[in-house]
């Protein structure tokens, strides 16, 4: 992962890019980029080839201006990760305006980021513990707020259930990642792999003392993956997830009602 082009960035040259307010040109030549364009070039290198394999040269090279030229654009390529990260974020949808299911409203949050992290991987890469504070993040975090707002949290328990979907969401994508990853690199499916391992496993493991892990091999010897399978995992954990919300909300409420039939009580 590289870490240095995701949390280098120097914080008032980066707001003011995510901003808007350092748009080459207003003085002096006029440049024949934007920053914009300049950002999107850089996205798609990354889709291609990885973060990691990005550079302000190659950027340059795209994009049709030596590398020097490019800096009057972008200072360094830490902030221009950071452009980027914002810049896809904003394609994600937000849900209808007209729904009142806080419920469905996280579930197409959720969804969503599964559908932009299969478009940009890279983007797994660039998932700051501090994100870039432009306009597209901040608007994604109060879109995630919004939709918990009125359900008896306050805003510390709403930051934390939003943390709890983004630690999900973000887990899963990484798993599935993996997945893809591990197949493209042994040339086996997950499939073929166990249907290799598993008759060798055989030979060393009682399964009288793994009763458990027998009953579970078998059921999937019987039933065999299909391509959905990773994104009804997704859709399983995530509908727990919000069981487990939805809980807490409850509970939350629960404890409010109490503490005003508390309160209501003659002294």
């Amino acid at each position: 992962m590289d870490r240095d082009s995701t949390q280098g960035s120097d914080p008032r040259r980066s707001l003011e890019l995510l901003w808007g307010r350092n748009e080459p040109g207003r003085r002096g030549p006029k440049q024949r980029l934007s920053t914009d364009e300049v950002v999107q070039a850089a996205i798609a290198l990354a889709d291609a080839e990885g973060v990691p394999a990005l550079s302000m040269r190659k950027v340059a090279v795209a994009v049709g201006v030596s590398p020097m030229s490019l800096y009057t654009y972008v200072p360094s390529k830490a902030e221009l990760v950071d452009l980027m990260f914002d810049r896809v974020l904003g394609e994600a949808a937000d849900p209808d305006p007209g729904c009142r299911d806080w419920r469905a409203k996280l579930a197409f949050i959720a969804r969503e980021r599964w559908k932009l992290s299969e478009r940009h991987p890279w983007l797994l890469d660039l998932t700051p513990h501090r994100p870039p504070l432009g306009p597209n993040v901040l608007r994604k975090a109060e879109v995630v707020l919004m939709a918990l707002n009125g359900m008896g949290l306050d805003y510390s328990d709403m930051a934390l259930a939003a943390e709890a979907l983004q630690n999900y969401v973000t887990g899963a994508l990484h798993a599935a990642r993996e997945a893809r990853e591990t197949e493209r690199q042994s040339g086996l499916t997950d499939e073929q792999w166990f249907q290799l391992v598993g008759p060798l496993l055989e030979q060393h493991m009682d399964p009288a003392a793994y009763p458990a892990i027998t009953r579970m091999s078998e059921a999937r010897l019987a039933k065999p993956r299909s391509s959905e399978e990773r994104t009804a995992r997704f859709e399983f954990g995530l509908e727990r997830v919000l069981d487990g919300l939805d809980a807490f909300m409850r509970s939350r409420q629960g404890e409010a009602e109490a503490a005003t039939r508390l309160s209501s009580q003659p002294g």
